[in-house]
């Protein structure tokens, strides 16, 4: 699929002469449950005055943050999910990917994606004071690695977003409570969220989900993962 990057129509570039930022690395958490004969995934709105993606409905996620290094959890990756994460990131900066999912879920649906705290008392680091004080620490085993994407060099935000899928079963709780980062979350089956507004990456995805969910591929680290990028003009989809 080709995308013209001086689209006169598309209010959200790169401003002219900026140089394109360095892709910062961020997570996306993709909560599925089964719903009669359907998928349904959390998603919310993005608030209108965002850089980044306004007005378009996506799944809850964000840019890992220090304190995403050091967070204990209350179980580790799953093998082969480290062994896919690992192709492209250190041990360290797997775990930090794992944690950045469920923390950036926590604060913008309120959903808990944990077991509870091998460690109960002890300090944690900023920003996850709120979900330990939950009683839980997070459950990097229900994570599943599905996707790599990287924003194209023309939009004024660019991540190196990682995609992971989780089951709605391995969460502490239903209900949905944000910080206001998102609008509107709640659960919408995968065919009402391909008519939304939503991010070319995202209907990506949505797509995804559903053979993923009936059809699981091996927990093994040999197969490859699609990898999404913008390369020569053009949105190119390989597999490392």
């Amino acid at each position: 699929m080709v995308e013209n990057p001086h689209d006169p129509n598309d209010k959200h570039l790169r401003p002219e002469g900026q140089k394109a930022l360095r892709p910062r690395d961020a997570a996306t958490l993709v909560l599925w449950r089964r719903s009669a004969k359907s998928v349904e995934i959390v998603m919310g709105e993005r608030h209108g005055k965002h850089a980044f993606m306004p007005n378009r409905w996506v799944f809850p996620g964000g840019r890992v943050d220090p304190t995403d290094w050091r967070v204990r959890s209350a179980t580790e990756l799953k093998p082969h999910v480290g062994g896919h994460l690992t192709k492209a990131a250190s041990p360290a900066r797997a775990r930090a990917l794992a944690a950045a999912a469920i923390r950036e879920t926590f604060e913008e649906t309120g959903l808990i994606l944990g077991k509870p705290d091998p460690e109960p008392g002890r300090s944690v680091p900023r920003n996850w004071s709120d979900f330990f004080e939950t009683g839980f620490a997070p459950d990097f085993e229900a994570l599943d690695f599905v996707a790599r994407a990287v924003t194209p060099p023309f939009r004024p935000r660019r991540f190196n977003a990682r995609f992971f899928m989780a089951d709605a079963e391995r969460l502490a709780n239903e209900v949905i409570e944000g910080d206001g980062e998102l609008l509107d979350i709640h659960w919408v089956t995968v065919e009402k969220a391909l008519n939304l507004e939503i991010p070319r990456i995202t209907g990506v995805m949505l797509k995804f989900v559903e053979e993923f969910v009936s059809n699981p591929p091996p927990p093994t680290a040999r197969h490859k993962l699609p990898l999404y990028q913008y390369v020569r003009g053009q949105h190119t989809d390989t597999f490392q």
